[in-house]
């Protein structure tokens, strides 16, 4: 695991230093520089490019991760990848096609309710094009064990982009019109710049011959790019709906909440970078001893580390809402639920990875299907009934029920399961300190009061888990960087 958590912290640090850059860009620049339209709108479009995205790259991403180790030659490797860059052409050109087509109906049907959202369809096939590619230059990236680049450039290259063109809307240097053209434009270098760096670790000699294998290599992406675009439906289907029924400007206050929520998984966003090629590599070479080994240390390291974020994160939520905009407040109860399906989702570890790197990857697509029908059945049904907060609660349902399956999916065919000696100590640990400290308040400044409680946290948090050594991979880290500040 050195390699791992070597790459996971470099990683998690980048993730958190995006986050806070998008932490302002959420909780103020866009709250405080553009209209709560504007701010739905670009929502609503980079959401549903992210619905669309999975079936323009046609699971090449998740081919490349899965596939490049086990080919032996460098020729093989070439065939492949060659292959990577052409299979997403194949459907991204006739979407394209069609939706020029068609584009009138389209833009008309997506504009029904707020009428703002038919002059910019066509962003979101551009940016569902460009996301698709990254990711298979950030996949190519991955398999030669190098992530960190990569994940600086995901993670901080749209999100400071992003702050720097609402500080010129904030300026009038553009209007906010404009800020949604140069954003998307932003996305087309955030690409070039992966691609770059993807051909500098390794620039195939590229061939139109397909691999060997190249039949197993198509219906594992067929599989994969169904899968992706139904799972990536219970990410984004939220933030797509709540725009046909209601006021666009409810997207942005549901847009925060989702963004507070999800700081909670920003370590396993970090961890896995790496931690998926190990496992697919793991699998290829049939070591299964080093998959339940990542499987179990995956889960207690992400519980330990998501779990102190989801108690900084909901223990501080009624100050952080005093502090931006009061039509936000609405918000309050989706950080709840969000964080609390982002901590589960981190409890699993590389469940994920296991199945989709294993030969029963096949049962992701009735998986997935069953998944998407569920949350979008209960997204339509709750955000009648209860609003943003119902959006909320059926990402939560859905996420409690279907990763429960996938624990007992990964035990059936497995035999192995993420808990360890220190998991339910870890949970009684979380649950205990959650209710402390939620009902604390200090009578000064929402800001001191933030930072009061986050330390007097954390100081506990830190004493309690290594005295129990919870996590002693983690606390190994911890002394190692301890020792090195205090040089």
């Amino acid at each position: 695991m050195g390699i791992v958590f070597k790459q996971s912290l470099q990683n998690t640090i980048i993730i958190y230093i995006a986050f806070a850059i998008g932490g302002i860009n959420a909780l103020f620049l866009y709250t405080y520089f553009l209209k709560d339209e504007y701010y739905g709108l670009v929502t609503f479009l980079l959401s549903t490019a992210n619905l669309l995205m999975p079936l323009t790259a046609f699971g090449v991403q998740y081919a490349i991760v899965k596939f490049y180790s086990s080919y032996k030659s460098e020729v093989e490797r070439d065939r492949f990848l060659s292959s990577a860059l052409i299979l997403p052409l194949f459907i991204a050109i006739p979407i394209g096609f069609i939706g020029n087509i068609f584009y009138e109906q389209i833009s008309t049907w997506l504009s029904l309710k707020n009428e703002i959202v038919k002059e910019y369809v066509v962003i979101i096939y551009i940016v569902a094009v460009l996301t698709a590619y990254f990711e298979i230059f950030y996949a190519w990236s991955k398999v030669q064990l190098q992530t960190v680049f990569g994940n600086l450039i995901k993670e901080m290259f749209s999100r400071i982009a992003a702050m720097i063109l609402l500080i010129m809307v904030y300026l009038k240097i553009i209007t906010p019109k404009e800020f949604i053209y140069y954003l998307t434009f932003a996305y087309l270098l955030r690409m070039l710049v992966m691609m770059l760096y993807a051909f500098y670790l390794h620039k195939p000699k590229i061939t139109f011959k397909l691999p060997e294998n190249y039949k197993e290599v198509l219906g594992y992406a067929f599989y994969i790019i169904l899968a992706g675009s139904a799972g990536s439906i219970l990410l984004d289907i939220d933030k797509f709906m709540i725009p046909q029924k209601e006021a666009i400007a409810q997207t942005a206050y549901y847009a925060v909440a989702v963004y507070i929520g999800s700081v909670i998984e920003a370590p396993g966003r970090a961890m896995a970078q790496i931690i998926q090629p190990l496992t697919a590599k793991a699998i290829n070479e049939k070591n299964f001893g080093e998959v339940a080994s990542l499987y179990k240390k995956s889960s207690i390291n992400l519980l330990l580390i998501s779990g102190f974020v989801f108690l900084i994160v909901n223990v501080n939520i009624k100050e952080l809402y005093q502090i931006i905009p009061d039509k936000y407040i609405g918000g309050l109860w989706v950080v709840l639920m969000i964080s609390i399906a982002k901590l589960y989702h981190m409890f699993l570890g590389n469940n994920g990875a296991i199945i989709s790197n294993s030969k029963y990857y096949k049962i992701l697509l009735p998986y997935a299907i069953v998944m998407a029908v569920s949350v979008v059945f209960l997204n339509n049904w709750l955000i009648d009934e209860i609003g943003i907060n119902g959006a909320a609660l059926a990402t939560l349902i859905v996420v409690l029920v279907f990763n429960s399956i996938k624990l007992w999916y990964v035990k059936l065919k497995f035999g192995i399961l993420p808990f360890t000696d220190k998991t339910l100590s870890l949970f009684i640990i979380l649950i205990l300190f959650f209710f402390a400290f939620y009902f604390w308040e200090f009578p000064f400044h929402p800001i001191i009061n933030i930072a009061l409680k986050s330390i007097v946290l954390g100081v506990l948090y830190l004493f309690v888990v290594v005295k129990l050594n919870i996590a002693p991979e983690s606390i190994a880290i911890w002394n190692r960087l301890k020792k090195y500040f205090l040089k």
